[in-house]
């Protein structure tokens, strides 16, 4: 039994390197070459050791004191993730409606900015590894941008076969890069052994006291060495804390500093190899292997980032702050692994965008940074509510514990500002249009559901009215969805209209979507009987919950309501929904929403109900 459970924490450990720290491990490509090739620092010696000393301290606090050993621990029933730890933190302040409200405006505006960053890390990793081509022969540079935008396109064009042939791969691929990149690293430092006296903080300390504006502006371009930090909560869920941490201590950390340190190594002996620190360690026989093997790392952190995506749409549409989305299950075992071909595809167009209007990555690296730290400020500032609401920590140690991290967070964003013209304003502006469709969806939704309920009619009241003169009864199970339960749906009311008549059994069942990740199948279903073979359902789904109506009413057996596959039909109803000029929202975002909710995939689709028992009847809303 002990020996299963390490053989299941060495593959889970395997597969954390693979998918978690995949991001991470290519920063070694460009995170050197941008801080140096800035101009901002002079070349000396003393400088290199106070660079080497700022990026091992960066990954030092960051990722290995902020994120392993604290941000780890606000998990959310084992989920990790912005969505989660939002879902954490607004349950922690459920008493205070006000704060929980602009709590939730933050998190989900950081949410959105995850896809910012999704657009420009696959861009600039695929872009930074491809460029060494330029490095082997000067010859190729006009081969970089079109050799990128072919690996990208195959990257997106297999997603919707799933990872599971290839994924299996992602770990050992990762781990020789470690080992590779690891080993330029040694061979470097053995020439200039006393390099390691930079892991000391009074480098970098001496550094920031003696140069602090260089080391203000700079800090944009170091906040590079921690690509991917968001990565290591996000994926949580999938591996656990243990193997997350064991792979960053043993491998991921080691791997990195002895790469770096190697740069700042062949820096000192060849200053012009600032150009491109990482390819210029290589010796030449290896340059080609090493671009295919950077090419192939990238493209396994590119996909962990797509995957990301994917996982966090389907948990903001079950918040409810995106339309529902055609989700395709690309893996019979894995509920996990889902593929969405708007999200895809709409991913695809906007790193092709990126690529083609910033065209290397050192312009693309201007781009990065404002997204991410204010990611991380975000989850820093959300963290403080947990420890503090939810754990009840003294106000002392919460303060202690996160002023910290914001302070440094803060630092590394007031310096990413700096970048707003030069690029920063993609990301920021793909975010914020990714904001302003999740507000507008999730307002519209609480106007369309002040209609109806506006209009809507006691469900007892007209049962009991219905049943003084009982329609015609037909075999079989009708189930009516509606938004709200104790209200007549329009289904209803458009079957009795047309058709006359009333089935045998009626469920009028509501879909209820919480701020939590999971909801055990013990705590899924609520029945109510409301009389005359009528009963009041309640589903309930957490934000990873696959919704699966059909099996989740399998539960009432036994309790009163068994239902027969074969004769059950589901009603729903379909609105129409029509702005109006008067209150709500403005007259344009009343318009998007109706386009978005026109567009939104079928509930039958989304509840996964057979389509050969599926019954809708529209209706016009006015908003």
């Amino acid at each position: 039994m002990a020996s299963a459970s390490k053989s299941s924490l060495t593959a889970l450990t395997l597969g954390a390197i693979g998918v978690v720290y995949g991001d991470i491990g290519t920063s070694v490509l460009y995170a050197v070459k941008e801080v140096f090739g800035s101009g901002h620092v002079p070349f000396t010696h003393a400088n290199v050791y106070g660079i080497l000393s700022i990026f091992f301290w960066t990954l030092t606090v960051i990722i290995s004191l902020k994120y392993v050993s604290l941000v780890l621990r606000a998990d959310n029933n084992g989920e990790g993730g912005l969505v989660a730890m939002l879902a954490l933190a607004s349950q922690s302040v459920k008493d205070k409606p006000q704060l929980r409200r602009w709590m939730l405006g933050i998190g989900i505006f950081g949410t959105c900015l995850f896809y910012g960053d999704g657009v420009i890390t696959p861009a600039i990793s695929v872009l930074s590894a491809v460029e060494g081509l330029e490095v082997v022969s000067p010859n190729f540079k006009k081969a970089v941008i079109p050799m990128t935008l072919v690996i990208l396109f195959g990257l997106f064009a297999v997603q919707k076969r799933g990872t599971t042939g290839i994924g299996k791969f992602f770990g050992p691929i990762t781990v020789v890069w470690f080992a590779v990149i690891a080993v330029l690293g040694v061979m470097h430092i053995a020439t200039h052994p006393v390099i390691l006296w930079a892991l000391s903080p009074h480098h970098a300390l001496r550094f920031i006291w003696e140069q602090p504006t260089t080391t203000f502006i700079i800090l944009g371009a170091v906040v590079l060495c921690v690509t991917g930090g968001e990565a290591l909560y996000a994926d949580m869920g999938h591996f656990g804390k243990k193997p997350i941490r064991i792979a960053w201590f043993t491998v991921v950390m080691p791997a990195l500093t002895l790469n770096y340190f190697g740069q700042g190594a062949l820096l000192l002996d060849n200053p012009e190899a600032v150009k491109n620190p990482f390819f210029m360690m290589a010796p030449a026989w290896a340059l080609l292997p090493l671009v295919c093997l950077a090419t192939m790392a990238t493209v396994i952190a590119s996909q962990a980032l797509i995957s990301g995506a994917f996982s966090v749409t389907k948990q903001v549409i079950q918040l409810g702050y995106l339309p529902r989305l055609q989700v395709q299950h690309t893996s019979v075992k894995d509920t996990g692994q889902i593929y969405l071909p708007f999200v895809n595809w709409g991913l695809f167009v906007a790193i092709v965008l990126a690529v083609v209007l910033f065209r290397s990555s050192s312009n693309l690296a201007s781009a990065y940074g404002i997204a991410v730290t204010l990611d991380m400020l975000i989850t820093t500032v959300l963290t403080f509510f947990v420890i503090r609401y939810g754990w009840k920590y003294p106000l002392w140690l919460c303060l202690l514990a996160t002023g910290f991290f914001f302070v440094v967070d803060l630092a590394f964003f007031s310096s990413n500002l700096m970048k707003l013209f030069e690029g920063g304003w993609f990301p920021l502006m793909i975010g914020g249009v990714v904001f302003l469709l999740m507000m507008t969806w999730k307002q519209g939704r609480q106007l369309l559901n002040e209609s109806l309920r506006s209009d809507a009619l006691d469900l007892n009241s007209f049962l009991d009215a219905v049943f003084v003169s009982p329609p015609a009864r037909v075999d079989g199970t009708a189930v009516f969805l509606t938004a709200e339960p104790g209200t007549v749906p329009n289904a209803l009311l458009h079957n009795l209209k047309h058709n006359k008549v009333l089935h045998e059994n009626n469920l009028f069942v509501t879909v209820r979507n919480h701020e939590v990740p999971w909801i055990g199948l013990d705590k899924r279903t609520e029945i109510e009987s409301l009389g005359h073979a009528c009963w009041q359902i309640t589903v309930n789904y957490g934000f990873k919950n696959d919704p699966d109506l059909p099996r989740a009413l399998e539960q009432l057996k036994g309790r009163g309501c068994d239902l027969d596959a074969m004769t059950t039909s589901y009603f729903l109803s379909r609105d129409i929904v029509i702005p109006t000029i008067g209150s709500g929202m403005a007259p344009w975002r009343e318009k998007l929403f109706a386009q978005m909710h026109h567009n939104a995939s079928a509930a039958a689709e989304f509840l996964n109900l057979p389509n050969n028992a599926v019954v809708e009847l529209g209706s016009k809303i006015e908003i």
